[in-house]
């Protein structure tokens, strides 16, 4: 198990983990989620003892990284897909490694199948792709056959036929019961591969959670289409609800259940074609949860005077506050 508690990291003025406190418990594959910059990568280095606290602890299995007596046996990390020497075989890089944590040779023969690179093991590492070299860093991370095991964007890089690969791979280390946490920016991959999510941003503590219950703890859309829209967005505005219009003329409506604008489209005598709840995504359930936590905030809009398509503006979403339709 992973425990940080009350966790604080200054670089200069800028506070880059705050007070951060959680757990990552075995069994589950744990994802780590957090906006560039919310400090992910940094509260990964303080638990693998490559930077050290201002305040609070990070301790694995009850003890700091430090003060593990074999640490490649008991913990795997993958921060950097490519920290090895670039003129380095991939097979020789896994046997400095091994040698170095006193694991027996055989096991860098078994790595290289487990992640498909037994057949270039003898290339120079530095000829990699960025999917091999990750590859590559997830056999050293699988070395010491480890029963906790960090990975810092895994999947960057790896083709859609590896990224499926990793998410299993991942998924069957938590059925033995490992503990497997896992940052990630992708938001769709990290909704098929874990169970927990741990979010943060601008290093403090924004969820802690099952994947299932932020899901369905965020705004959902109800999708309304009626031949006689100006009759009944009024009258869902004065109920309380906001309210957008799709470019087919739909209107996406948060802040009312779907029982209750039914009753408002009925008692305007408005015809219903659609009404339909489109439950939120993990990419919106985080994007909501996020959205004060962003450092970098971009236009929706094409840049000034370029135009869209034939010419004109590409307009922004038409409900940009909302989780999309499915």
């Amino acid at each position: 198990m992973i425990r940080v508690s009350h966790l604080t990291k200054r670089f200069g003025p800028q506070l880059a983990v705050d007070d951060l406190s959680f757990e990552v418990q075995p069994g589950v594959v744990t994802g780590f989620l957090g906006p560039n910059g919310a400090g992910k990568t940094t509260t990964m280095r303080l638990v693998l003892g490559l930077a050290h606290p201002d305040k609070g602890t990070a301790t694995i299995n009850g003890s700091p990284y430090q003060q593990l007596r074999a640490p490649m046996r008991e913990v795997g990390a993958l921060l950097d897909a490519k920290s090895y020497h670039p003129g380095r075989k991939a097979r020789d890089h896994l046997l400095a490694l091994a040698q170095a944590g006193h694991i027996p040779s055989r096991r860098v023969g078994e790595v290289l199948d487990l992640v498909g690179l037994s057949d270039v093991a003898g290339r120079k590492a530095g000829t990699f792709s960025l999917g091999m070299a990750q590859r590559l860093g997830i056999a050293a991370t699988l070395l010491g056959d480890p029963p906790i095991l960090i990975f810092d964007e895994p999947v960057n890089g790896l083709d859609p036929e590896g990224i499926v690969w990793a998410r299993t791979l991942m998924q069957s280390l938590a059925r033995q019961g490992r503990t497997v946490f896992v940052s990630s920016h992708l938001m769709s991959e990290m909704a098929l591969t874990a169970t927990r999510v741990i979010v943060i941003g601008k290093g403090h503590l924004i969820a802690d959670s099952t994947v299932d219950a932020l899901v369905k703890g965020a705004t959902s859309v109800v999708r309304l289409r009626t031949p006689m829209p100006e009759a009944v967005s009024p009258r869902l505005l004065a109920a309380g609800g906001s309210v957008q219009t799709t470019d087919d003329g739909a209107l996406m409506v948060t802040g009312l259940e779907p029982s209750a604008i039914g009753d408002i489209a009925f008692y305007a005598q408005a015809p219903v074609h659609e009404l339909s709840l489109l439950e939120a995504s993990l990419e919106e359930a985080f994007m909501e949860l996020t959205r004060d936590d962003v450092e970098y905030h971009a236009r929706g809009d094409v840049l000034p005077g370029t135009g869209g398509p034939n010419g004109s503006r590409s307009p922004q979403a038409s409900w940009p506050t909302g989780p999309a339709t499915r």
